[in-house]
């Protein structure tokens, strides 16, 4: 099993099936994701960079957001993909794991996520919803959605349950406070720990200065 050219077909599988995505969910999402989740690994030890790299190369190939609330169709596609490649069932099967469980699915849902590979990518996945990206991704996934950027009357609500969490029809600024600034405390690793630390300050000097401009006070 020539393992670097299953990589290379993998993602180039993943860079044709995300192409014209808009949401923030595109193929570059997948490319930084993937740098991310190697440079976890590497720096975390003992991870299979096999099982770490195919995962967070289809971990967003049939998004659920995107595909009527279904949780399964991502690791359904990717056990399609893996199969035809004809790669062992236990990878495939880690693989499928690793891709069912990686999304954040509302405060009141806690992650699945049970080995080491998986904490990887989830760790390099939400990384990307931090910092100045994530705020650009934000606002690209609301716009998408037909949100609009913040509404006063509208409160955060704290705590959604998996069925709330995919409603997600509230501003986007409201997805902050549901999601985004949550993230630091969730992180796995030591690694991904680190790095969500500039990434949340990031965030949080953003929504100082969006609500002082919203007051029209700077």
């Amino acid at each position: 099993m020539d393992k670097n050219k299953i990589i290379e077909q993998t993602a180039e599988f993943a860079r044709k099936n995300l192409a014209n995505e808009s949401t923030g969910h595109d193929w570059w999402h997948t490319y930084r994701v993937w740098k991310m989740s190697l440079r976890i690994a590497n720096e975390e030890k003992d991870a299979d960079l096999f099982v770490v790299q195919l995962a967070t190369l289809l971990h967003d190939i049939a998004d659920w957001k995107f595909n009527k609330g279904d949780e399964f169709v991502g690791s359904k596609l990717a056990r399609e993909w893996l199969e035809k490649l004809q790669l062992d069932e236990n990878i495939i099967s880690h693989v499928c794991e690793i891709i069912k469980e990686v999304s954040f699915m509302g405060e009141a849902e806690k992650s699945k996520i049970k080995t080491k590979e998986g904490m990887i990518v989830q760790d390099a996945d939400r990384l990307d919803a931090l910092g100045a990206i994530g705020i650009a991704r934000a606002f690209a996934f609301g716009g998408h959605r037909g949100n609009p950027i913040y509404d006063p009357s509208i409160k955060p609500v704290k705590n959604k349950t998996a069925e709330q969490y995919k409603q997600m029809d509230e501003p986007s600024i409201n997805h902050f406070y549901e999601k985004l600034l949550l993230l630091k405390d969730l992180m796995n690793t030591k690694t991904g720990k680190k790095i969500a630390e500039g990434r949340h300050k990031t965030m949080e000097k953003f929504l100082e200065d969006f609500f002082k401009e919203w007051e029209v006070e700077g």
